[in-house]
Order: C-alpha cells, then sequence, then structure tokens
C-alpha cells in the first residue's frame, strides 16, 4: 500500500506545486490523477516514484518511508515517462532491458527480458533496434524495461499522450493485464478514456485534490469532472444520455473494449423499438 500524508511542495523560488496531498492506493488498484497543465500531476509521480526529494510530509511504500530508505523505493516503484525517446539509453532493445539488471545472473537476466516483453506484446522485437520502432512501440519497450526490474508498484506519467489511436489502445490492454496479474498502477494523465481504465479517480486542481471519483461513480459524478476542466469521455458521455433515457450501463462491470461493444448493443435495441 502507498500512503501519502500531508504532502506539500515547492521548487525553489516558486509558490507550492502541490498543498496538503492525503490519499492512499490500494494493492491492485489503478489510480488515475487527472487535472490541468501546472496542477502538479507530475510532481506527484515524481515524489512517489523517489526521483524527486520530499521536504514536506509523508510518503510510506509498504510501509517504507521514502525519505529514509530510497533504495528499497525504487526497487518497488517504476515509473514510465511521457516520452519514451527521452528515456533510452541503447539503440539494441536487448541491450536496453538489460543494462539495469548486469548484476544479475546471465539466466535470471534472460527470463526477466523475455518476460517483460511478453507483458507487452513485443518478444519479436529483443534484438532489434529501438530506433526503428513507431513512439507506440518504444513506450511499450520502456515498460517492458521497469517490468523486468520487477517492481511492485507503477508510475505511468502521460504514457499515451503522443502516440497514435492504436498505441494507446495497445498500451490500455497492457495496463489492464497487469493490474490483472497484481500490479499497482498509477495513471497520470491528461486523457479522458484512460480515466475508464481506472478504479478511482483523483482529481487535482491548483495544487490540491478536489475530488476523489470511483469507477462505478463516473456516470452520476461526470459533472465534477466538467467544473474541474476535465474532458468527458466519449463513453463516458454515451452512458449519462443513455441514462437519462432510462437505460443503465454501469461501467463498473466492464472493460473499456466490453464497454464500447454494450453501448453499441443497446443503441442497436433502442434504434429497433422505434
Amino acid at each position: 500500500m502507498i500512503n501519502i500524508e500531508n504532502v506539500s511542495f515547492k521548487y525553489k523560488n516558486s509558490d507550492y506545486i502541490l498543498k496538503n496531498i492525503n490519499f492512499s492506493v490500494n494493492d491492485g488498484e489503478i489510480i488515475a490523477i487527472v487535472g490541468k497543465n501546472g496542477s502538479g500531476k507530475s510532481t506527484l509521480g515524481r515524489l512517489i516514484g523517489g526521483i524527486t526529494k520530499l521536504k514536506e510530509g509523508t510518503i510510506t511504500i509498504d510501509n517504507i518511508n521514502t525519505a529514509k530508505d530510497i533504495k528499497a523505493i525504487r526497487e518497488k516503484v517504476g515509473i514510465v515517462f511521457q516520452n519514451p525517446e527521452n528515456q533510452i539509453i541503447f539503440n539494441n532493445i536487448y541491450d536496453e532491458l538489460s543494462f539495469s539488471l548486469r548484476n544479475l545472473e546471465k539466466s535470471e537476466i534472460e527470463n526477466r527480458i523475455t518476460d517483460s516483453l511478453k507483458h507487452v506484446d513485443m518478444c519479436d522485437f529483443k534484438d532489434k533496434d529501438l530506433y526503428a520502432l513507431s513512439l507506440g512501440q518504444k513506450q511499450r519497450i520502456m515498460i517492458a524495461e521497469i517490468l523486468a526490474k520487477n517492481p511492485k508498484y507503477i508510475i505511468l506519467d502521460e504514457p499515451t499522450t503522443m502516440i497514435d489511436s492504436y498505441g494507446k489502445e495497445k498500451i490500455h490492454d497492457i495496463i489492464l493485464d497487469l493490474k490483472q496479474k497484481g500490479y499497482t498502477i498509477i495513471c497520470i494523465t491528461n486523457l479522458s478514456d484512460e480515466i475508464l481504465l481506472a478504479d478511482r479517480t483523483l482529481i487535482l486542481d491548483n495544487g490540491e485534490i478536489v475530488a476523489e471519483i470511483k469507477k462505478e461513480e463516473l456516470i452520476d459524478k461526470h459533472d465534477i469532472l466538467e467544473k474541474y476542466g476535465i474532458k468527458i469521455p466519449t463513453l463516458l458521455s454515451i452512458l449519462v444520455a443513455l441514462k437519462r433515457k432510462d437505460i443503465d450501463l454501469h461501467v463498473a462491470d466492464f472493460s473499456v473494449a466490453e464497454l464500447t461493444s454494450a453501448i453499441k448493443e443497446k443503441l442497436d435495441t433502442e434504434r429497433k423499438s422505434i
């Protein structure tokens, strides 16, 4: 479990970017953190991942204080950033994935690389040139690199912002698959469809958490998203419209793909009844 208590943060000579942040992330959850640009989302992710040093408040991960044992935290938490090209060190995919594993036995390195590539459906690219890949494929390799380190928690900081629609769908499938395998995921995002992947959505505004919405509450509380300038996912808008016609589909009962099919079926049924 991740616990964030009374966390505030500011850079030198700046106003507070985060103000008295308090929330927990349960094991096996997907949490979406959303908000306008400048709301403090990425800074919060960096604090949880131990990349930025915490100065005020407490973050504990499995009861380990991030301020006291940063090495243990970095073994537990992996973070993937928005632009995969900023994270690449080596041209060759095998070299990239094996670099942080170099202290392990060769057989263990091979097993971890193979398993991580399976997670992201990139096994056939093991010996390929990273720079020959599409941006979406590069991001999947960056996720594989984190998985090879065997973390318990994964922070995805706007992982699909720069990627085309096909690449987004692939990464969304990976996120849901990782949850099924027991990973805990914090998804920092500006893309509305990724809200539908999450068990809970936290809205940051001006450095403060102003709302928390559970997945099953999204239809009834969609106006809160709008209030804080968060674009409503298209699928959610359709569900809201259907509910106004007394047609209920519960968002929590479906994956994104299943929800799309269920909405289509309901709409087809309604057209036939007209």
